[in-house]
C-alpha cells in the first residue's frame, strides 16, 4: 500500500520494525555514507550529544556475558546468551549529554534517540531490516563497562541490523495496513 508519493514520506509511513533480520549488514562504509544523513537531527546548541558503537562479531558475545552478569545468569560452558546473536551487527545509541546552561540532560537525551530513529529511518530506506532492542538490563553496571560508557552517558538501546527475507519484504509491499489516524495525536491548549 502507496501512502505517499514523496519518498522521504513514504518511507517514514512505511517503516517497520523487523524482528528476524538475515546475515547481511551494511558495511562501515555504508554506514558512515547513511550517517552523513543522520547527523542533521535537531541539536539545540550543536552539542551534538550522541554517539555510536557498532558491535559485530566477539563484540557480541561480550554483550551477552555482559547481560548474563547483570542479570545473574550463569550458563553451561560453551553455551551463551543468545539474544546479542539475533543480528550479525548490533549499533549501540549511546547519549553523551554535558553540562550546559541552556540546553538540559532530558533534551539531549531526546537528540540522541532523534538520531538512533533517523538512522533506523536511513536503514529503512537503504534496504536493510532493523528492530530498535532495550530492555532492563541496560542501564545496569556490567552492560555501561562492556560499552565503556562514562558516568554521565546513557546507552539507549540498540538496533538490531540486517538483511530482509523476501517473503517478508513482499508481505511487506502488499500489506494493507492502515495509517494510524493523524487526529488522535493532535490537541490544543487547555484555556
Amino acid at each position: 500500500m502507496k501512502f505517499f508519493s514523496d519518498p522521504v514520506l513514504e518511507a517514514m509511513a512505511t517503516r517497520r520494525s523487523v524482528s528476524k533480520v538475515g546475515p547481511g549488514t551494511p558495511s562501515d562504509a555504508e554506514l558512515a555514507e547513511l550517517l552523513a544523513a543522520v547527523t542533521s537531527v535537531a541539536d539545540h546548541k550543536a552539542l551534538r550529544p550522541w554517539r555510536l558503537l557498532l558491535l559485530r562479531g566477539e563484540d557480541r558475545r561480550a554483550l551477552g556475558d555482559a547481560l548474563d552478569a547483570a542479570g545473574g545468569v550463569v550458563r553451561e560452558p560453551g553455551e551463551h546468551n543468545p539474544k546479542p546473536f539475533r543480528a550479525e551487527l548490533l549499533i549501540a545509541i549511546v547519549a553523551s549529554p554535558t553540562e550546559h546552561p541552556k540546553v538540559p540532560r532530558w533534551e539531549q537525551l531526546a537528540v540522541a534517540a532523534g538520531a538512533g530513529h533517523l538512522l533506523e529511518l536511513a536503514l529503512w530506506q537503504a534496504g536493510w531490516g532493523v528492530m530498535w532492542r532495550t530492555g532492563v538490563l541496560a542501564d545496569s553496571d556490567e552492560v555501561r563497562a562492556a560499552h565503556g560508557l562514562a558516568e554521565t552517558e546513557q546507552l539507549m538501546g540498540w538496533l538490531y541490523v540486517g538483511s530482509i527475507d523476501e517473503s517478508f519484504r513482499r508481505r511487506l509491499q502488499t500489506s494493507r495496513r492502515p495509517a494510524l489516524d493523524p487526529h488522535q495525536f493532535l490537541g490544543r491548549m487547555p484555556r
